[in-house]
């Protein structure tokens, strides 16, 4: 099948992860065009089953702000045209679902007709797309896909409660590459990190308020007065400075450090012993995942999707949010050597759930289903 895919190509979960299911279509023999702003950045490798189409943005005296959904919607008309695509598969409603929409009208005057599935992955649903600058559009947008999927069964919810929604979601959760996420022998690393046998924990965020980092550094405080331990913190954002402030008013900068944005986060998960995501709203919680497919267990909040992903007492523990004191007992009870080779073990079979093997049939699968769902509908008009 020739597939378009529309997506932020940053290190955001929606980017990484249309940017991961493309990669695993073209293995699989399809031919996907990705359309964006910038070459994914985990596009980087080379496939024949793999195109990339740069939107062509331009500015001009008269435009405070370059008109981005002009431009991609053109974009998507001309590789539908000129590539032939069967679909086209766009990542996070805003604005990529309503560029499709106007792209879709374009090229039935035309008379070429080209399905469309909007994936919501979070945000778009939860924080901007509820903005009243939005959430028209939003909802339109949505109600004329072909076909729509969430991450997670909290974030269909979601989207069903605060949008005026009448299209059937199908739920089809976030996935790893186990060949890529998985503990690697990093003793060096490790040594290196921790000198004297120190416990390692590790967050990694966008550093926005939501992601709650102040809790994971509240949570880290504690845990040293208890046993000798180091955070690595992964990734970069608006909260940043007052996290560095925090971790010196505690007197804990020296056992901290700041790592930034990271591509391989892979090899920092090797040598974690635990995972701690305090956020105040998760739709799935793709971050987690992969620290618990390099067998990391997780400290996590009960919001949003979380509860899909991580198994309570199982794979790890889930608190409500802000509950700093039970998430510190949580984590001094995975750490502890008794049950910490139990929790990682754990954490490690629940990934493969989410393996990507497992759930690209899913997605080829629906695919499918919308494609003849649409060939259907156009042979009736006529």
């Amino acid at each position: 099948m020739k597939i378009g895919i529309v997506c932020y190509p940053t290190f955001g979960g929606s980017g990484v992860v249309a940017t991961e299911l493309g990669k695993a279509l073209a293995k699989n023999g399809h031919k996907i065009h990705f359309i964006t702003y910038s070459q994914p950045t985990r596009l980087d490798f080379f496939n024949e089953n793999l195109f990339y189409h740069e939107v062509d943005i331009r500015t001009y005296p008269l435009f405070q702000y370059p008109p981005y959904e002009l431009a991609l919607a053109s974009k998507m008309v001309d590789v539908v045209k000129h590539e032939h695509l069967e679909l086209l598969h766009v990542h996070y409603a805003i604005p990529h679902a309503s560029a499709a929409y106007m792209a879709k009208q374009i090229l039935n005057t035309q008379n070429l007709d080209i399905p469309v599935i909007t994936t919501l992955h979070g945000t778009d649903i939860t924080l901007v797309g509820k903005d009243p600058s939005y959430e028209p559009v939003v909802t339109f947008s949505i109600n004329q896909s072909d076909g729509v999927t969430a991450v997670s069964e909290d974030l269909k919810n979601d989207t069903y409660q605060h949008f005026d929604v009448t299209k059937e979601i199908a739920v089809i959760p976030n996935f790893i590459d186990l060949d890529r996420f998985k503990r690697q022998k990093k003793d060096h690393f490790k040594k290196a990190i921790c000198p004297h046998g120190e416990k390692l924990i590790v967050h990694t965020s966008n550093f926005r308020k939501v992601k709650r980092v102040d809790d994971v550094i509240k949570i880290f405080c504690h845990i040293q007065r208890k046993m000798p331990a180091k955070l690595l913190l992964v990734g970069d954002g608006p909260e940043r400075t007052n996290i560095e402030n925090l971790c010196r008013e505690l007197d804990i900068y020296d056992n901290t450090r700041f790592l930034g944005k990271l591509d391989a986060v892979e090899e920092v998960l090797s040598v974690a012993d635990l995972f701690v995501m305090p956020s105040e709203k998760e739709s799935f919680g793709l971050a987690a995942l992969e620290a618990m497919a390099c067998q990391v267990p997780i400290i996590s909040t009960n919001a949003g999707g979380l509860p899909e992903l991580n198994v309570n007492g199982v794979t790890g523990f889930l608190s409500t949010p802000g509950d700093v004191e039970d998430m510190t007992k949580n984590a001094l009870y995975i750490l502890d050597e008794k049950n910490l080779p139990t929790f990682k073990a754990n954490a490690l079979e629940r990934a493969k759930d989410f393996d990507v093997t497992a759930v690209l049939p899913r997605y080829e699968e629906y695919y499918q289903e919308i494609v003849n769902q649409n060939k259907k509908i156009l042979e009736k008009s006529r």
